[in-house]
């Protein structure tokens, strides 16, 4: 790569990994407190771990097969991205280390965040960040330098295969326009690993800490009237394991993959922009790679900035949070437009809207998220107010907040994708490639402080576990207050960061369907097919130099068209199988929970007594059992229904497919992220002590609430991202198939 802009981007990729090196180093220095709490702590790590290893095992399978398919699809089809099954097989890899990493620092900072919470709430708010900030800066780091790495390898690697494999690697001149956006679009087949491992990840995860969460609430809760992360339950230690498997290595994947794709859809789409001229294409494509690198940097400064003082409230932590991330943003558009004006490419001043846009909808979206989530503001008080009319109105109440918190997201990327095309065309609707450049960039703006975000959100586990610990340990009230303190504020992070999450996806994956355009063409151009054919007389014109106006005529993708309408129709009924999948799912593994605990009540009575320990491994091994059998089938729709439609209706299908599931999906996430949202906020504000706090007829409906909310929020909801993501991921890395052998 000769544009030094460039080079930001590895050098950010190693800042991130020291940085994040650092702060794993620091928080393995601080005390772990007393030997109850590191036995605490200990169970949870081993919880952990081993439902890690078991998921890790399935995965090795799942990946193993998948990449043989993809090798025979490219060497002997030759259908396929020589570069896929490799790729597949890293994007996988990376994908699981991320959220390796993330658990491993979760798991060790808990028990040492309680540990500080015995003396200083600062230092312990402190040590959950900077530790939630190793998982952010960790996913950001590799996974800009895996894209690094990628451009440089194929880029150089490409020309050495083809002297040995000339039927796999083509050899195309470096110095053609057409060479730029082949390179893009095969590492694009980079996030398609990343993807797969991601939905297991959320699917996985976020059912083993539901149904443990399910079966402490309602059988510790409800039935037997004992406090939340009371050790006399059987699934406490479950449910602690859960908040880090759910929300940190399922967490760290989505957005690891998120960050991959906004990249590698921006740099493909801008080789696609600028293919008449190699100057520009060049700028195009290092642009994202350099606001990515920028951004890390910048991250890494807001992490220095979050602090507080001894007594602060929650309104007080909050901001020192926004303090980090704001500042962090505020830096990143001024940042944002040095490079572009540096780097010099064309219409510098409208591609720095477009990244500005995407970075005002991701705070709106945030905003919005904790509008209606956290119990400072009027829904969630009207959701706790409604609890006092029992557990119907509970319901009744978190569905119509949920419902009503999808209009604010949906309005702001609506208008962030408008703005951004707007800008980065110049304000010329009919210049498609660089306005679709410019919704690609906004993604990129708003996951470009992904280094911090992401660390309010990891951090939430931490502080969750850090309280569980507390209790558990019998340690005194003013600790339990700071610990409690640090969750309330954990609470509204993680649910503003689901908030962040799904914005970041639709721009995503909106950036990927028009990806999916350009490996079109190329795969068009590798089957012979060098000519379009365009409807009503129009003059066929030549595949290489199309318009994406003429491919959307050539396969006729309108309303019109049935097979559209269709596909469409079908996209979005994907979107809520899969949720319903999900939510059955948590439901059954749930059963399993309550029976467990249960029995353990029954048989030995000396647990409520507190003269004999519960069983707690027992509670661990249902869970791990549970999510494992139970994640399969959601997973494989999602892989499976682009390629069926492919097949069956064509690429008018998949596109159709793909907007579908886009639209359905991201509006079906807001709204059961944020109830669920709601609902749990709901019974804290009672448990608070308002409307006859903890063990009040309010507060046990609000417990159904939550209970009913837990797979909104933290499975069917954050999976969803995954979805819409990945359908448009395999749609993309299986083009060769669909142009080749669709039957329409």
């Amino acid at each position: 790569m000769n544009e030094p802009v460039f080079w930001i981007a590895p050098i950010a990729a190693i800042l991130a990994m020291i940085f994040a090196w650092r702060f794993f180093s620091d928080m393995r220095k601080q005390d772990e407190g007393t030997e109850l709490m590191r036995t605490i702590g200990s169970h949870v790590r081993v919880g952990a771990m081993a439902y890690l290893r078991q998921q890790y095992k399935i995965m090795l399978g799942v990946v193993i097969v998948v990449a043989a398919i993809f090798a025979f699809l490219a060497y002997y089809l030759h259908v396929q991205s020589p570069w896929l099954p490799i790729t597949f097989i890293f994007g996988s890899f990376f994908s699981a280390l991320a959220g390796y990493f993330g658990m491993q620092t979760a798991t060790l900072a808990s028990t040492r965040t309680t540990a500080a919470a015995r003396d200083s709430l600062p230092n312990a708010l402190r040590i959950a960040f900077r530790s939630g900030a190793v998982m952010g800066l960790v996913v950001v780091g590799l996974g800009l330098g895996n894209l690094v790495v990628w451009f440089l390898a194929i880029d150089q690697l490409g020309p050495m295969l083809h002297e040995v494999f000339p039927a796999a690697f083509p050899d195309i001149d470096h110095d053609s326009g057409s060479y730029l956006v082949l390179l893009t679009t095969t590492v694009l087949t980079f996030g398609m690993g990343a993807s797969l491992q991601a939905l297991f990840a959320r699917v996985g995860g976020g059912i083993y800490t539901k149904a443990a969460d399910v079966g402490a609430d309602l059988v510790g809760k409800v039935e037997a009237g004992i406090p939340e992360d009371d050790p006399r339950n059987p699934a406490t230690i479950a449910d602690n394991v859960g908040d880090n498997v759910g929300d940190v290595a399922g967490m760290g994947a989505d957005l690891f993959e998120s960050y991959c794709g906004s990249i590698l859809a921006a740099c493909a789409l801008g080789a696609a922009a600028y293919v008449t001229d190699s100057t520009m294409q060049l700028k195009a494509v290092v642009a994202p790679l350099g606001i990515a690198g920028i951004g890390i940097m910048l991250s890494i400064i807001g992490v220095f900035l979050v602090k507080t003082e001894e007594g602060a409230d929650q309104k007080q932590l909050l901001g020192a949070l926004a303090k980090g991330i704001n500042i962090s943003a505020a830096l990143i558009v001024v940042a944002s437009a040095i490079l572009l004006q540096v780097l010099g490419i064309d219409n510098a001043w409208g591609v720095w809207g477009a990244v500005v846009a995407g970075l005002v909808t991701g705070i709106v979206i945030g905003q919005s998220t904790e509008y209606y989530t956290s119990a400072h503001y009027s829904p969630t008080k009207s959701i706790a107010a409604a609890a006092q009319g029992g557990a119907a109105t509970t319901v009744i109440a978190g569905i119509g907040v949920g419902m009503l918190s999808t209009v604010i997201p949906v309005l702001a990327v609506g208008l962030g994708t408008i703005l951004s095309f707007l800008f980065a065309s110049g304000f010329d609707v009919s210049n498609m490639s660089q306005g679709l450049y410019g919704v690609a960039i906004a993604a990129v703006g708003m996951l470009s402080t992904l280094g911090i975000t992401l660390a309010s959100d990891a951090y939430g586990p931490i502080a969750d576990n850090a309280g569980g610990n507390a209790e558990m340990s019998g340690l005194g009230p003013e600790v339990r207050n700071r610990t409690d303190a640090l969750d309330s504020m954990g609470n509204t992070t993680a649910a503003t960061g689901k908030g962040f999450a799904i914005g970041s996806a639709a721009l995503t994956a909106l950036a990927l369907i028009a990806s999916y355009v350009e490996v079109i063409r190329i795969d068009m151009i590798k089957a012979g097919l060098t000519e379009l054919t365009l409807h009503g007389g129009m003059a066929p014109v030549a595949t290489a130099d199309a318009t994406l106006v003429d491919f959307m005529i050539h396969y006729n993708v309108t309303l019109l068209n049935p097979i559209v309408l269709v596909a469409i129709f079908l996209g979005a009924m994907v979107a809520f199988t899969f949720s319903g999948l999900t939510v059955q799912a948590v439901g059954r593994a749930a059963q399993m929970m309550v029976e467990e605990v249960r029995r353990q009540f029954q048989e030995d009575e000396g647990i409520l007594k507190g003269t004999s320990d519960p069983d707690y491994e027992r509670c661990v091994a249902i869970s791990t059992v549970g999510a494992q059998r139970e994640m399969v089938v959601p997973s494989l729709i999602a892989v499976a229904a682009p390629v069926l439609v492919g097949l069956i209706f064509g690429v008018a299908g998949v596109i159709g497919l793909l907007i579908g599931g886009l639209s359905a999906g991201f509006v079906l996430a807001v709204f059961l992220s944020n109830s669920g949202g709601a609902w749990d906020n709901a019974k804290k504000y009672i448990e608070a002590g308002h409307h006859g706090g903890k063990s009040s007829a309010a507060h046990r409906a609000s417990v159904i609430g939550d209970t009913i909310g837990d797979p909104f929020k933290d499975t069917s909801g954050p999976s969803l991202n995954i979805l819409i993501k990945l359908m448009s991921i395999v749609a993309i890395v299986m083009t060769g198939v669909t142009v080749t052998y669709s039957l329409m």
